[in-house]
């Protein structure tokens, strides 16, 4: 009987509650909710129309967007045999969890890229483009030059975007066109038309593709194009369309390594041959004399954890990728579900910290081929038609 009577009063007390969270000020509430991660957010505005209204109003999106800005890692997983295998995987790093997303997010026969928000689908006769989590695919007007696998990069021109396409591969007769001119277009989504600028540089030759190139963007105004194992270097000018002379960034000891954007600063990751062995290292580079210095050194228990073989070529499989205040670095191979870690940065990089991701969903299959980038993502971006 005593127990029923406490079992009532604790019931009662929950109700009372519930009934004050309903008196909460609108202000209050908006607060507490923006302290949750974005796919909580997201959850929570359909819990009921008082926080849906909150959550969905202009105000409340921009202060989200403008303070939770650490970029998430997406991870596309492409089968070449199977299409419907096809899986992208987005990780959150706030709420510290991978989300499976839809397939039919990908288009299954195409060379698939991702760059700044965007999604794009490439084949020797078509590009197409489509927001990651919203919107649908729309087909561009052809390139002027067609090509499979090119580096594609995002920049904006006040409230316009604009896509850069660069390099890929040119096939002719079901050959490699070994002579092609490396073509350079910029598209315009507002006009659907492309524009065609100076060519890469011909020391990219023999790897124009982004098997073995990769890119990084610096405050909207410089597109750098970088060799995985060549360490070339150029710097594409956005205002003026010009290419800046190829230079060589190489550290002492490096194997590959890969160029990305944090801080609006250079980064340079990679793999690098040291007397303790294989270390993977992160540089500061300076736009100006792309002279670097060392920010970091993934801690070697960490770096082993990324593998489960003691085969020499085991580290050929790493990735890199990064954006804002993270680094990415990530196996490529299916051996242990595509381990990742993630290093990040203070503000003046003068701290680091690195830490090892979750495992991707149990429901990730084997992949032929694995495509990821780095993006921000808006709380706007995905209210609009997400399904997460």
């Amino acid at each position: 009987m005593e127990e029923s009577i406490c079992i009532q009063k604790l019931n009662s007390q929950n109700d009372q509650k519930f009934k004050n969270w309903d008196f909460l000020s609108s202000d209050l509430t908006e607060k507490i909710l923006s302290y949750l991660p974005i796919r909580s957010i997201i959850v929570a505005s359909s819990v009921c129309k008082i926080w849906n209204s909150i959550i969905t109003s202009s105000s409340f999106t921009t202060k989200i967007s403008a303070t939770k800005k650490q970029p998430w890692l997406f991870l596309c997983g492409q089968n070449s045999i199977f299409y419907n295998n096809n899986q992208p995987f987005a990780y959150d790093p706030d709420a510290n969890e991978w989300i499976s997303l839809p397939t039919s997010t990908l288009l299954s026969q195409d060379f698939f890229i991702g760059s700044n928000g965007f999604f794009f689908a490439t084949t020797s006769e078509k590009f197409s483009f489509k927001p990651i989590f919203n919107g649908i695919w729309v087909q561009t007007s052809p390139l002027r030059f067609s090509r499979c696998n090119p580096l594609v990069g995002v920049y904006n021109i006040g409230l316009n975007r604009r896509f850069i396409v660069v390099g890929g591969v040119r096939f002719v007769g079901g050959l490699v066109d070994v002579e092609d001119r490396l073509a350079v277009e910029i598209y315009n989504p507002n006009l659907d038309n492309w524009e065609l600028c100076p060519p890469l540089p011909a020391d990219f030759r023999s790897g124009n593709s982004s098997q073995w190139l990769c890119s990084a963007l610096l405050r909207d105004k410089f597109y750098y194009v970088f060799g995985i194992y060549s360490c070339f270097i150029t710097c594409f000018n956005l205002d003026e369309h010009l290419w800046s002379e190829v230079q060589t960034l190489r550290p002492p000891g490096i194997l590959f390594s890969f160029l990305v954007t944090c801080r609006d600063c250079l980064v340079l990751g990679g793999l690098c041959n040291s007397t303790n062995g294989p270390n993977f290292v992160l540089w500061k580079v300076d736009e100006k004399t792309m002279e670097f210095s060392e920010l970091a050194t993934m801690p070697q228990a960490l770096m082993y954890c990324l593998f489960d073989s003691d085969e020499d070529d085991k580290f050929a499989s790493l990735k890199c990728v990064g954006l804002g205040n993270l680094v990415y670095v990530y196996n490529e191979e299916h051996l242990k579900n595509y381990p990742a870690c993630v290093c990040e940065f203070s503000n003046d990089f003068g701290m680091c910290s690195w830490r090892k991701l979750p495992n991707l969903p149990p429901n990730a299959s084997k992949f032929h081929r694995v495509i990821s980038f780095c993006s921000n993502v808006s709380l706007d971006n995905i209210l609009v038609g997400a399904r997460i």
